[in-house]
């Protein structure tokens, strides 16, 4: 069939990040008439906390996504790796004290004394009490990633009752072992390799990870640049692209845009010391659903020790996942297999399947 092209195809390619910004908010936007499109800061934990909130049906489950970091936010990177998700789910992202748009929106001073693990999952239960009672749905789905996989399995193993499933993306169970593994590897490929920069500095934060010791910030930061640099991060590059994927993010001003992960360091700074240091393995009952997604190249945190700990959970239903082109940002490796994987295993959740 031979169609006509609309005017609007043959206009002189876009100059700014208004002008992109502004199509690709177009392309997004929620038009269905039972659809939901809200971005807006709720009062949670004292402090108001930003949540977008898309979907194209407000009857579909919710999909509450706990960003990792601590302090690094994937609303930024929503517009291309969860808009597919949106067709089946109601998605929440949730930019956490200390982070994105929220730290943006308070006085740091003010927010640094609650910034503690357990203010976290209080905040967290929160915000699932506040889409409850928003979506009128007795459950949600809570999917935690890296930092927010801490924080979600705490909450699930305290509140199962809320949610459909607990879903841990990069989950972190075990700390201290993936830390030892994650450097280990990182070492391993520094040599074979024959980058002796990289070799060196890691040498030189031996011992890396010794048990009964929180790991200072300033050996993490040196471990994080070389297991990033070999692939730890994300399978198939020495990087991560969130921050490209922000300066096009509609939820997000120019100025937003620009200091965007401002927040990731100074949330580090209290947090991240001490939760490298947690062990949850033990923590093997779990009342709700289970549904781990795990990259199989992942040392960031390590998707071994995961497997390791999924395989001696016991929950009412429980489900593993291996995505084998990722690392540790699934989300933005392997958006479909993501949406494939949640609309297969974890949707059914919503309506009693087992």
């Amino acid at each position: 069939m031979l169609a006509l092209f609309p005017a609007t195809a043959a206009e002189p390619a876009t100059s700014s990040r208004g002008e992109s910004v502004g199509l690709i908010r177009e392309l997004r936007r929620i038009v269905a008439p039972g659809g939901v499109e809200r971005y807006e800061h709720v009062r949670i934990g004292g402090i108001d906390q930003f949540v977008s909130i898309r979907g194209q049906d407000r009857a579909n489950p919710v999909l509450l996504i706990v960003h990792g970091g601590p302090g690094f936010p994937t609303s930024g990177i929503a517009w291309w790796a969860t808009r597919g998700l949106e067709e089946y789910f109601t998605v929440v992202h949730w930019d956490q004290r200390g982070a994105g748009k929220t730290f943006l929106a308070n006085d740091p001073a003010t927010v640094a004394p609650t910034m503690q693990p357990e203010r976290f999952i209080d905040d967290t239960g929160e915000l699932v009490d506040w889409l409850r009672r928003e979506f009128r749905q007795d459950k949600v789905f809570l999917l935690g990633t890296s930092w927010g996989s801490y924080i979600g399995l705490e909450y699930a193993l305290r509140h199962p009752e809320r949610l459909h499933a607990y879903i841990g993306m990069g989950q972190a169970v075990d700390s201290p072992e993936s830390e030892r593994r994650g450097y280990a590897e990182a070492l391993e490929r520094a040599r074979r390799a024959g980058n002796h920069q990289a070799v060196a500095e890691l040498e030189s934060i031996a011992p890396y990870a010794r048990e009964g010791e929180p790991i200072p910030l300033e050996k993490i930061i040196v471990e994080r640049r070389w297991s990033d640099h070999f692939g730890g991060v994300m399978a198939y590059r020495p990087g991560q692209v969130d921050g490209i994927a922000v300066r096009l993010s509609p939820e997000y001003s120019d100025d937003e845009a620009a200091r965007a992960y401002e927040g990731n360091g100074w949330s580090q700074e209290f947090l991240l010391s001490d939760v490298l240091g947690v062990d949850l393995g033990e923590r093997t009952r779990l009342g709700c659903p289970l549904i781990v997604l795990a990259g199989r190249h992942d040392r960031t945190v390590n998707s071994q020790v995961a497997h390791e700990w999924f395989e001696r959970v016991e929950a009412p239903y429980k489900h593993f996942e291996w995505f084998e082109h990722s690392a540790h940002e699934i989300l933005a490796e392997e958006p479909g297999k993501l949406l494939l994987t949640l609309v297969q295993r974890a949707r059914p959740l919503a309506e009693g399947a087992p």
